[in-house]
C-alpha cells in the first residue's frame, strides 16, 4: 500500500517507547475515549460505557505495565496516542489508537513493535481477543479467526474473536 507523501513523513516520525506508570492517567483516557468514541459504531452505547470503565482501575494498568511487554506510540508532538501490550507467551493483550489518529498508520506500528519483541523472544504465534472493530485490522495483518466469542466487561458480556497469527 503506498501512501501520500505527507502521510508516510508523519508516519516515519511517529515513535515508540516502554510504558511507565507515570503514562497511567494518559492511557486509562486513550483507552476510554477510544472506546466510547470508535468502538460503539459495533457495539451498543451500554457496552462501551461497561467496556470503557474497566479502565478505571489503576492497580490493572500497573500490572500490565510492570507485568507485560507495554509501548506506547509518541507522536511528532510528544503525545501518546496508541498504546499495545504482549504477554510472554505471545498473547497481544491490548492495541489501542487514539479516537483522533484512527487511519494514521499507528496500529501498524503497534503491531510491528510487537511482532518484534515476539520475534526477539523466540514467540512463533501471536493470539489475541479482538474487538468487532478491530476485526478487518488483524485479518489484513494476517491473523485468523478461530472462533467468535463472549468476553466479560465489568457486567456485561460483548462480542469479539479470538484470533491467532503464526510468525
Amino acid at each position: 500500500m503506498t501512501f501520500p507523501l505527507a502521510k508516510r513523513i508523519y508516519m516515519e516520525a511517529l515513535t515508540h517507547r516502554r510504558a511507565t506508570l507515570k503514562d497511567i492517567d494518559e492511557i486509562r483516557k486513550l483507552f476510554q475515549d477510544t472506546v466510547l468514541y470508535v468502538n460503539n459504531k459495533d457495539y451498543t452505547d451500554d457496552e462501551t460505557a461497561d467496556w470503557a470503565a474497566c479502565g478505571d482501575c489503576t492497580e490493572h494498568w500497573k500490572s500490565l505495565i510492570d507485568g507485560q511487554y507495554f509501548v506506547v506510540a509518541i507522536s511528532p508532538g510528544d503525545n501518546i496516542i496508541g498504546f499495545a501490550s504482549i504477554c510472554s507467551d505471545g498473547h497481544l493483550h491490548s492495541m489501542y489508537v487514539h479516537k483522533d489518529h484512527q487511519g494514521e498508520g499507528v496500529a501498524s506500528l503497534l503491531l510491528c513493535v510487537m511482532e518484534s519483541y515476539a520475534a526477539l523472544h523466540g514467540i512463533r504465534e501471536m493470539t489475541s481477543d479482538v474487538s468487532i472493530t478491530a476485526l478487518p485490522f488483524f485479518k489484513r495483518k494476517g491473523f485468523t479467526v478461530e472462533k467468535k466469542q463472549k468476553a466479560m466487561a465489568r457486567k456485561l458480556c460483548l462480542t469479539n474473536y479470538k484470533m491467532r497469527k503464526t510468525l
